[in-house]
């Protein structure tokens, strides 16, 4: 079974949480830009004697197909690279996924998303 990781954090984690995604292994992802507000409602600014609420805030998200032995460690990756400790650093939500279907190959389930020298690979799980 595999398991799609979906992170939403600060724009400026972004390159960090790559880098440790790398790090261990972590080979695919998908990123996206994003615009939205958790339970901060967004932010108060100011600009010339005018406040407003920015409820809306530019946040990007990151998604990654991964075996379920790896979501943890995947996890933990995000977590250590993304956190500032202050609100606004992000969530992540882990959901089943039903099969893959690599198009080029036509592989299916766990071999359409196993990379050369990927986590898998690395902890010796990778499948034959």
């Amino acid at each position: 079974m595999s398991k799609k990781i979906e992170a939403i954090i600060r724009e400026e984690a972004l390159d960090p949480v790559k880098d440790a995604l790398r790090e261990i292994g972590i080979i695919g992802l998908n990123v996206f830009e994003i615009r939205g507000h958790g339970r901060q409602g967004g932010i108060p600014l100011s600009w010339r004697g005018t406040s407003y609420q920015m409820d809306l805030i530019p946040k990007v998200q990151v998604n990654i197909i991964l075996s379920d032995n790896n979501v943890e460690k995947a996890i933990e990756a995000i977590v250590r690279a993304a956190r500032t400790g202050t609100e606004g650093d992000g969530i992540i939500f882990i959901y089943p996924v039903e099969d893959i279907v690599r198009i080029r190959t036509g592989e299916r389930g766990h071999d359409a998303i196993m990379y050369p020298g990927d986590i898998d690979e690395r902890r010796g799980t990778k499948k034959k």
